[in-house]
């Protein structure tokens, strides 16, 4: 997963769900996710993607009473103004999957 400007997001901590999927715990809306090496400029200055919010389904999967985070999960991706910046680039983690990819 990526933010629109090539910068990696990864959790900020290890996914705290206690249920495993290929023995890694579910991510949810949860846990929280960061952006590392965003390369985005406004007018010349910096000013890259440092957070991931996500926007939970209402009628989605939970997981310890949390939505489950799934590739087609609404999110949104933030400055360390909280400037949208906009939505994370996400790929199926494998095929027949639903899900974030987060390694």
């Amino acid at each position: 997963m990526s933010c629109p400007h090539g910068g990696r997001v990864r959790p900020m901590s290890v996914p705290s769900s206690g249920v495993l999927l290929d023995g890694q715990p579910v991510p949810t809306t949860a846990d929280v996710f960061g952006v590392l090496g965003c390369p985005h400029t406004v007018d010349g200055l910096p000013m890259p993607c440092t957070t991931v919010r996500w926007t939970p389904d209402r009628d989605g999967v939970l997981v310890d009473g949390r939505p489950v985070l799934l590739d087609s999960t609404s999110a949104q991706c933030f400055s360390a103004a909280m400037v949208p910046q906009g939505p994370p680039v996400v790929a199926a983690a494998r095929q027949g999957r639903q899900g974030v990819m987060c390694g």
